[in-house]
């Protein structure tokens, strides 16, 4: 199993600090960023390689692939999306479809999150799960978070950010364990989805699974501090609660 964090979006909202970086390289906690921590966690859960997508501002990722990779102990590989400016990340998802087939902790380039998540995800492993969201069960929800609907026996139900929050189970944070058995139809999906409609997410594609069938399953982490990092106020959020872990 390899990590994979999706760093190719312009972030626009977080201008004038993405004018030249790509979001996942925004600083968090003095020069620690976004893409730094997820690297820190993988590292800690006994990860080895990592893949980023890359896209908008990609040379930034490239020219500190080689310090990251000493600093974290990590062989990196980087991919790039060449619709990264266009499309949204349905596609992005889909362009890792190659290291999909060796299992990844997926996370998101811009998700603020502990490495408690990973041992979370981790832990659940074992009962034939091919797929398993992380979900906060605690937070209070709005219009923006991606929520989801899940059931105990049947799994993740619904999942998008157009649903009334109080029909909700949690919200799904962006980090994702993804098991080689689900490659292939995870792919499928995902370009089944971004074909339908290019600037559809990649939840979306976890939702063309439910519908065809596929079982996705979730993992509550507890209460923890996290953040998806989307505008200026999640910004300092991010700073706040980056420096604690």
């Amino acid at each position: 199993m390899i990590g994979l964090v999706l760093a190719a979006g312009a972030g626009r909202r977080l201008r004038p600090y993405t004018d030249t970086l790509p979001k996942a390289l925004v600083p968090v906690d003095g020069e620690t960023t976004v893409l730094d921590l997820t690297l820190a966690n993988f590292a800690e859960v006994g990860l080895t390689e990592v893949a980023i997508v890359v896209g908008y501002r990609k040379e930034a990722v490239y020219e500190r692939k080689e310090a990251l990779e000493a600093k974290y102990g990590l062989k990196l590989t980087l991919i790039d999306n060449d619709k990264a400016e266009e499309w949204n990340n349905a596609y992005s998802l889909w362009c890792a479809r190659d290291v999909l087939g060796r299992g990844v902790i997926l996370a998101n380039g811009d998700t603020v999150h502990p490495v408690s998540v990973e041992k979370t995800l981790l832990a659940a492993r074992g009962d034939g799960q091919k797929i398993i969201l992380a979900l906060d069960m605690v937070k209070h929800l709005a219009e923006e978070e991606m929520k989801v609907v899940a059931d105990a026996e049947k799994g993740v139900q619904k999942i998008t950010k157009l649903m009334d929050p109080a029909r909700a189970t949690g919200e799904y944070i962006g980090v994702t364990l993804i098991e080689p058995e689900a490659a292939a139809e995870l792919a499928d999906a995902l370009k089944t989805t971004f074909e339908r409609d290019p600037d559809l997410y990649y939840e979306d594609g976890y939702q063309e699974l439910v519908n065809r069938g596929f079982k996705v399953d979730t993992a509550p982490i507890g209460d923890v501090k996290w953040v998806e990092i989307d505008n200026h106020d999640d910004l300092a959020k991010g700073r706040e609660i980056a420096c604690q872990y």
